[in-house]
Parts: structure tokens; sequence; C-alpha cells
């Protein structure tokens, strides 16, 4: 472990490899480039202290050095014990950076991790997951008289919050960066569906055609996993607890069941739900032999790991993120990435160019929190239309893509309400 600086990463030298890999990351995320152009210059961040709690990889880097070049103070830790790229940590820690980070954290390490963060007494933070929030809230309660708000980059994280705004325990504001339209429909179902496959492969090389993949949830990620899932020959199955998405799978021409009847047929399982126990031990007691069970959701308590460890006779690694549980009966039920999410523990996380968006709004969410924060309540606040508009026009205009517009009379057209047959 290096602490020979302002941080706490594996090993330093691995600098160089990171610097590489976070320069390809910066080539492939134009739209956060241009806002970066425009920051260097403007300075909307100057002064203000960022602690942020999210994934550690190449992706991130680009948003750290980002909100950096817009004049604010950092540091940082990753959002969850397997994500983080050691390299790419190293490389923040060599440019100066608070990282605070690892890769194979137990849960102390994590949140002693998180407390580091906190010693910058920030007036901003970042989130994924709510986890810096709530450690901000349940420990250090006071330092939320400095804070004039936060972010929060995931759907889990954003349902911690609203409950804990509804409970009237929310001590300064968040904005939902995840709920933006540039952020779920394009980071949550392209970048999820993309990443969990390659996380699955990497940790298998198994073959998805002919396979029945059964996916837990069917909201943005696990819509966007159930389509390329399908596109590679998979038998997709989903399973839902919410009627109106379960009726969206099936029209969309998937199976639709309860678990104890997937748990049946089913050879690879994701869970993508936010929520505890949707794998539990009677469903490891139905599984075929050769079952493999992972999660791509943002905690590992979806499946039940306690449950398949006390019914197992042992189980044994068989490659990097790959464990075979061995049942009494004969059968093997293989779990990915320890229940972690598959597609940072196994793989790289989301490809580059879907994180350019996600990344730029949480950087000009930040900014419109250290201008106008002050005047907001202790709520949990949508991104605006308008920024996801603006968005989406930049994204379009850095990958080259143009559009029509409206005529006047279409304009004109548009808003008059006497017209008719």
């Amino acid at each position: 472990m290096d602490t020979s600086g302002p941080h706490t990463v594996a090993d330093i030298s691995l600098a160089e490899s990171g610097e590489r890999r976070v320069a390809w990351a910066r080539s492939r995320m134009p739209a956060l480039a241009e806002l970066r152009a425009n920051a260097e210059a403007e300075k909307p961040l100057a002064g203000q202290r960022v602690a942020g709690c999210l994934h550690v990889t190449k992706e991130t880097a680009v948003l750290v050095e980002t909100l950096a070049a817009a004049g604010a103070e950092i540091s940082w830790s990753g959002c969850n014990p397997l994500s983080t790229q050691d390299d790419v940590a190293a490389w923040l820690a060599r440019e100066g950076y608070g990282v605070h980070a690892w890769h194979g954290q137990d849960t102390e390490e994590f949140y002693q991790c998180i407390d580091r963060t906190l010693e910058l007494r920030p007036t901003l933070t970042l989130d994924d997951g709510a986890d810096l929030i709530y450690r901000v809230h349940s420990r250090f309660p006071e330092l939320a008289e400095r804070i004039i708000g936060g972010t929060e980059e995931t759907t889990t994280g954003v349902h911690r919050l609203r409950a804990m705004a509804v409970a009237g325990e929310l001590l300064y504001p968040v904005i939902a960066v995840n709920d933006a339209a540039t952020k779920w429909d394009f980071d949550n179902v392209h970048g999820t569906g993309q990443s969990t496959l390659d996380g699955i492969i990497r940790a298998t090389s198994v073959l998805l055609a002919g396979k029945n993949f059964v996916i837990a949830g069917y909201g943005h990620c696990g819509m966007g996993l159930a389509v390329r899932a399908r596109g590679m020959g998979a038998n997709v199955i989903v399973t839902e607890v919410d009627p109106l998405p379960a009726l969206r799978a099936l029209m969309d021409g998937f199976r639709v069941m309860r678990m104890d009847e997937a748990a049946v047929i089913g050879d690879i399982f994701c869970t993508a739900t936010g929520m505890k126990d949707v794998i539990v031990g009677r469903h490891f007691d139905l599984m075929k032999d050769g079952a493999i069970v992972c999660n791509t959701g943002h905690y590992d308590c979806e499946i039940n790991i306690p449950d398949i460890e006390s019914k197992a006779d042992g189980f044994h690694a068989v490659r990097e993120n790959n464990e075979a549980f061995l049942m009494p009966d004969g059968r093997t039920i293989y779990l990915l990435a320890r229940g972690r999410l598959v597609n940072l523990a196994a793989a790289e996380g989301h490809p580059s160019e879907v994180m350019d968006m996600s990344f730029a709004n949480q950087f000009l969410a930040l900014c419109l929190l250290a201008s106008e924060g002050g005047n907001y309540e202790n709520r949990v606040y949508d991104i605006s239309v308008e920024q996801d508009s603006e968005l989406a026009a930049l994204k379009l205009e850095t990958t080259g893509v143009t559009i029509d517009e409206l005529t006047p009379e279409q304009i004109a057209y548009g808003s008059d309400f006497s017209f008719g047959t």
C-alpha cells in the first residue's frame, strides 16, 4: 500500500499504465472536454472543495481533472470495494489528487477511505450509491453545515436519498444526476447492457447463444441488458415485482415469470433491481448444475451470498471473479465477482463514450450548486429539461451529427390550439 503522499493507493508505480488508460478515455469524451475548455477560463468551481465517492475508473479520472480545471480542490474514494482500477488511482495520486482507493478493500477499509475524503471538509459532494452522503449524516453531521449540496450518480443512491428527504433527515440539497434522460436512457441502458455482458464473458468465457438468460428487474439497466443478451443469441427471461415493467418486458418479446419458476430453467442469472434478497436459498436449491449467478446492481445484497455459502459443501476459485460452489447433491453453481456489480468488478465498467454524458451532467450539476445551491431546500432535485436538451445537443455536435430545426411556421403551428381538421 502506498501512503507516501496525501493519498492511499495500491501501488504508485502503476501510474504510467493509468496515464495511458486515462488518455484513451479522454479521447472518447468530447462533451466533457468542451465543458473543461470553458471551465479553465471561467473557473466556476473556484474555492469549492469536492469530496467524491465514485468508481475510480479511467472515465472518473477525466471527470476529476475537469473539476480541478474548474477550480475545485478534490478528494476521492471508490464507491465499491472491487471497482477501483489501481493504475488509474495511481495516476490520480501522482498528479496530486487526494485519492483513497484500491481494488479488493474489505468493508472497514472502504469506509475508512470515505472518511479520509471527508477530512477535506467539503463544500460539495459527489456520490454513487449515497454511501458518502449517508456517512456525513450518520457520523459527521457537523460537516453538513458547510456543504452547499451534492449530486448522486445511480438509481440505488437516489432511492436512499429520496427516502431520507421524505423522512425529513436530508441535511443538504442533492441533485439526482441518475434521473436525467441523458444519463439513464444512455448510461443505464447502453452502458450497463454492454459492460455487464463484458464482465460475464471475461469471468466465464461462456457462450451466450442458446442459453436461458434470466434478468431480475426490467428498469433501464435490465432493459439494456435484455436487448443485448438477446442480440447475442440468448433466450431472455425477465422476473419483476412491478406489473408495468413486467408488461413492458412481455410486449418487448421476452418471457416473464417468477424467479421461483426461472430458477429451474435458467443457465445465467443477473440481478438488476437495487433490492436485497432477489436470489436466495430456495432458488439455489432449484438451479441447474452449472448455473452462473451474478449481479449488476450497486450493492451485493441482491444475491444472498450467506445462503449459498451455508448450503454448499465448499467453494473454490475457478478463475478470476468466478467461484464454484459445490452443492451436496453434486451440482456446481458459479458466482461471479462475489455478487458485486459484475460490469465493474470483472470488466472495466461503462464505455467512455456513454460516461461522457453522465459525467458532463455531474460537472454541470456541481457548477449549478456552487452558484445557486444556497437557495435550495434540503431535498432531492432533478436535472432540468433544459440541461438535458443542451447536453444532448452538445453530444450530437461533438460527434458530428446535425439534426433538423423547426421553421417559424412549424413553431407557430405547435402552439396554435385553434388549428384542427
